[in-house]
């Protein structure tokens, strides 16, 4: 009996493993399938972004919807800015210099553009400065006078001097902050005058002014005045070349590649401030020397009108007034401008794009026109219906032209009749051309 219960316990548990196995092979099928299933799924998604990478490329090089777009002939050039500028200096500038007008501030003739200090320059204003401070506590010392036009102009400097100060706050030009200080310190001398006026003869305070009076006469004494010869834009940025390039004619011929180079300047420097003179620039034009071999280089002529970009990006008209020609099949070119001209105020050699000619109208793909006796014509595509459309070809470019359709009177020139000038379709904005079109499809 004992031994019947062992072989039931031995089967049971025999019966029990083969489930466990059977489990165990069943888990296994299912994790298998699952993989496959994730596999097959991968590989579905993977052909649908092949496909949909295909179509994507694939129809903007079959379909092309017209836009407007600008085409342009232009290179990128190293220009030298020459400039109408005369270089002004007077005798004491080793003292230091004084700025009456600011970097690009416009003058007249005979106007005072700067001063050079004087010798004692800082002494004589610190013993000014100290006869401020000593004739202000006397005049507040000094009882009001009685002479009500002489205490209303006291009251009127005092209200100028309150305002000065106010204004001098949201100043952040040094040069203008420079010229509302000389401003206060003249309305200040003028109060110190009429107090001095009004004081008694021997006073303390009139000694005072008197004493302040000599000082301001030693330092505007000694200080050298330098003025302009011409009228124009001020500038302190002096390089040394403003007697070597010239706009002379003389000048041009002599500008030949070799001689650009060895001048040795840098792109895009800015020419640095000088603290000994000035000069006064014809802002009206100037001119950019610059050399090129480009087949538009080679066929341009004096008088030809182009485009000029500057280094801010601003596009300017240009004319070309001079050409020397190189051996090595090089051009020197030199180019005037009338706009734009104190933006290179601070540069000599700069980096600038030379536009030979820009067109702007409906931009289509080059593969997109046919030539028939020589005509040009693009298939429109409009619902799934083709149609063969001529077009003018204002300007073609390496990739793209720029088309437009013809008028009326043009295409009577062409020799079209008056029925076919009325069925004349004209190509627009924003419809859709076939590239490299198949004109066996088209339906007319």
């Amino acid at each position: 009996m004992k031994g019947m219960i062992i072989k039931l316990k031995q089967h049971e548990k025999e019966i029990l493993e083969e489930k466990q196995i059977e489990e165990k092979s069943t888990k296994k099928k299912r994790k298998v399938n699952k993989r496959m299933i994730i596999y097959i799924a991968i590989f579905l998604v993977i052909i649908y972004v092949i496909y949909t990478i295909y179509l994507l490329i694939k129809q903007p090089t079959d379909i092309f919807t017209l836009e407007e777009g600008t085409l342009y002939s232009e290179e990128t050039d190293i220009g030298y800015v020459i400039r109408d500028e005369l270089v002004i200096q007077g005798e004491n500038y080793k003292n230091g210099m004084e700025k009456i007008k600011a970097e690009g501030e416009k003058v007249a003739v005979n106007e005072a553009v700067f001063r050079y200090y004087t010798k004692n320059e800082d002494s004589l204003k610190e013993k000014i400065a100290e006869l401020d401070t000593k004739i202000q506590e006397a005049m507040q010392n000094e009882t009001e006078t009685e002479n009500g036009l002489l205490k209303g102009d006291m009251v009127s400097l005092e209200t100028q001097i309150d305002q000065k100060l106010l204004e001098i706050g949201n100043i952040t030009d040094t040069t203008k902050l420079e010229e509302y200080k000389k401003e206060i310190n003249e309305l200040i001398t003028k109060k110190a005058n009429i107090a001095g006026d009004l004081s008694p003869q021997g006073s303390y305070l009139k000694e005072l002014i008197e004493e302040r009076k000599n000082y301001e006469n030693e330092l505007n004494s000694g200080a050298e005045y330098v003025n302009s010869s011409k009228s124009g834009v001020v500038s302190y940025k002096v390089d040394g070349l403003e007697e070597v390039l010239k706009p002379t004619e003389e000048c041009f011929s002599t500008l030949t590649k070799e001689y650009l180079e060895n001048l040795d300047l840098k792109t895009g420097k800015i020419v640095p401030t000088s603290e000994e003179s000035g000069k006064i620039i014809d802002n009206t034009y100037c001119y950019i020397a610059t050399i090129s071999n480009t087949e538009e280089s080679k066929n341009a002529q004096v008088g030809d009108k182009i485009r000029v970009r500057l280094p801010s990006g601003s596009e300017v008209s240009a004319e070309i007034t001079y050409i020397l020609e190189e051996n090595d099949n090089d051009r020197v070119l030199i180019l005037k401008i009338e706009k734009g001209v104190e933006e290179l105020i601070s540069y000599r050699k700069i980096s600038f794009d030379l536009i030979w000619w820009s067109e702007t109208g409906l931009k289509v793909p080059n593969q997109a026109i046919v030539k028939e006796n020589d005509l040009a014509y693009v298939v429109r595509n409009r619902a799934g219906y083709l149609n063969k459309l001529l077009v003018k070809v204002k300007r073609e470019g390496e990739k793209y032209s720029i088309v437009e359709p013809y008028d009326t009177d043009e295409l009577k020139e062409l020799g079209f009749s008056n029925e076919e000038i009325i069925s004349y379709k004209k190509i627009s904005l924003y419809d859709e051309v076939i590239i490299n079109p198949d004109l066996t499809k088209v339906e007319n």
